[in-house]
């Protein structure tokens, strides 16, 4: 049995993540500063600790483990990432390297996954061409949120060439679906646009945040945990993305949330931050696993939408 340590297992994708692991015959230990907020765990241990610190990280992987996924984070939309740019700077670095700091004296780790964001690459703009992973250099993130993960991303790397683990990273782009956050601030925009329209009555209008113009890749939460485990499984390493195929505004998205709600409603725009103009980057890297997305944004939403709704109600 492959025993494996989730980190950031009370949070969204890594309480699926954890859920999955267990459903392929692993042994896992969650860790995380809470417990999954709307589900219990299914993991078959789980520790409440602050991965800011070196003994609760070396905590985390007494167990044994072959395998280590480094999830845990100070994050959330595009709110939050702007307005605690020195929280998410101070507290993501120290838990991501006092986790390498840990994994580094933990000899049976074979593999170390660590979860990036598209957020490393530079502002692009809709008609640019689809581009892939070495697009992230030369370096200029948007925020201070990119900056940390692409620091992150080379001590990954460092740590791996100094202790001869598989370096796994994966950029995320924009994952949604059920048993994330939807409100208080750290949720994202599929999230939000969400908790708006169930809170609108028909005939009303929702908010959207700029003019509605930026482009995204929302990846539905099982498309990510495939890619995850594809990834895991294959013998790449260093940074692949996991994205869907659509590419749409946010206006466009705003229009799939109202349709699933069934609702008349107008959508106004308002000022906000709103973060670069457009992502357009490639997935074929971890194509060579066999991975593709499978969920469109409209059958993701469809799925979205009627959990977002009870819990508002």
């Amino acid at each position: 049995m492959k025993r494996a340590v989730v980190c950031g297992a009370g949070g969204f994708i890594g309480h699926h993540l954890v859920t999955r692991l267990k459903g392929e015959g692993y042994w896992v230990r969650g860790v995380d500063m809470k417990r999954p907020e709307f589900s219990e765990t299914t993991a078959d241990e789980f520790r409440t600790m602050d991965l800011r610190e070196e003994m609760p990280c070396r905590a985390a992987v007494s167990c044994e483990p072959d395998e280590v996924y480094q999830l845990a984070a100070d994050m959330g939309g595009m709110g939050f990432i702007e307005s605690h740019e020195t929280e998410i700077m101070r507290n993501n670095v120290l838990i991501n390297v006092s986790m390498l700091h840990a994994a580094r004296s933990a000899p049976t780790i074979k593999r170390y996954f660590f979860s990036s964001s598209a957020c490393v690459y530079p502002n692009m703009f809709d008609w640019q061409r689809e581009v892939g992973e070495g697009f992230a250099y030369p370096a200029e993130p948007h925020n201070e949120y990119g900056w940390e993960k692409l620091y992150s991303e080379r001590a990954v790397l460092a740590f791996a060439r100094k202790r001869g683990f598989a370096p796994k990273i994966a950029r995320f782009e924009n994952t949604y679906g059920p048993e994330g956050t939807f409100d208080g601030g750290r949720e994202k925009a599929p999230a939000a646009l969400c908790r708006k329209v169930a809170l609108a009555g028909s005939g009303e209008h929702i908010e959207v945040w700029g003019d509605g113009s930026a482009v995204r890749q929302y990846t539905y939460i099982d498309d990510l945990i495939d890619g995850i485990r594809a990834y895991m499984e294959s013998s790449l390493t260093g940074p692949v993305n996991i994205a869907s195929d659509e590419r749409v505004n946010v206006d466009e998205l705003a229009k799939v949330v109202i349709a699933a709600s069934g609702k008349a409603l107008a959508i106004k725009h308002v000022s906000g931050p709103v973060g670069v103009a457009a992502r357009n980057f490639g997935t074929q890297r971890l194509r060579e696993t066999g991975w593709k997305p499978r969920v469109t944004l409209a059958g993701g939403i469809a799925k979205l939408y009627p959990w977002v709704e009870r819990q508002v109600a």
